[in-house]
């Protein structure tokens, strides 16, 4: 994973982002910040998904511009973030370790902006709920955490296995034509980068599997849509319509608790939004920051 690793973060450097750790509580966290052009600009911190890491977002950081100071974290036990074995990384642990982040990163005259994608949705959704003193604003993209109409992919979850699983260069191409519409949007991933990028989630697999055991099995799964009828924030709710992961349906299911919520729905793309539609998400945060309403 090296060379990938370093092709990514010359491509955050290429966009303004820089390197950045910090300890907070029990866990060390990775993450990429940058400046805004005007000081008092709202902080935009974007929270990934499941099997993903802060370098999703590079798409979406590149189109936002200097309009906003940026934070993007590796959550805890993802990325470059420390993982701690043997703990805890459903979605109320992550949520109590992320609300200690906002903490450490938050400035004075620049309020938080949380966004959150897929699993990192349903982290946000808990924040957002439990500490509005931290969070000025609130977006979820494709996100879990509510009891959406059954799919392919949650149907695997439910039956105890891993629909992102990758062991050879065949489920590795099944696992992002499941996040992705379209081929084209797809990262390249040439050989050896493939094998590279096998190997290691080959190496993740039993974390990914007691992850999904706790967000996608365990009690605590629909949390964050229970909560969500606690954010009274100015909120986005985005989706796209072809999404195999968080099928559509989860968005009126957080909508019907969050009225407040402008809903963004997305034609021709898939799970990963953030990276097919980067222009429109990009849009889409700049209306909540801009015009977004409280409840």
């Amino acid at each position: 994973m090296a060379p990938l690793r370093g092709a990514m973060a010359l491509q955050g450097w290429w966009i303004g982002l820089s390197e950045a750790r910090v300890r907070v509580g029990d866990h060390r966290w990775a993450y990429d910040t940058r400046e805004a052009a005007e000081p008092g600009a709202p902080t935009v911190v974007l929270v990934h998904g499941f099997t993903g890491s802060k370098e999703n977002w590079y798409p979406l950081a590149e189109r936002l511009g200097g309009h906003y100071r940026l934070v993007i974290p590796d959550l805890p036990g993802w990325g470059e973030s420390q993982r701690i074995p043997g703990a805890d990384y459903g979605f109320l642990a992550q949520a109590d370790r992320l609300a200690q982040f906002l903490e450490s990163i938050r400035r004075e005259g620049s309020p938080i902006v949380l966004v959150g994608h897929s699993m990192g949705g349903g982290i946000v959704a808990l924040v957002a709920a439990d500490h509005p003193e931290l969070v000025a604003r609130v977006a979820l993209i494709d996100a879990a955490g509510v009891r959406f109409r059954d799919n392919r992919f949650g149907e695997a979850v439910l039956a105890g296995g891993n629909p992102f699983a990758v062991h050879d260069e065949a489920s590795l191409q099944r696992y992002l034509d499941t996040v992705f519409n379209e081929r084209a949007a797809q990262p390249s991933l040439p050989w050896p980068v493939s094998r590279a990028v096998i190997d290691w989630r080959i190496a993740q697999a039993p974390f990914e599997q007691r992850v999904l055991d706790r967000i996608g099995r365990s009690p605590e799964r629909f949390l964050p849509g229970e909560a969500a009828g606690a954010i009274r924030q100015p909120a986005l709710l985005l989706w796209c319509r072809q999404d195999q992961v968080i099928d559509i349906s989860a968005m009126a299911l957080y909508a019907a608790r969050m009225p407040q919520a402008m809903q963004v729905s997305l034609d021709g793309c898939g799970h990963m939004s953030i990276m097919e539609r980067p222009d429109d998400v990009a849009a889409s945060v700049a209306l909540l920051i801009q015009r977004g309403t409280a409840r």
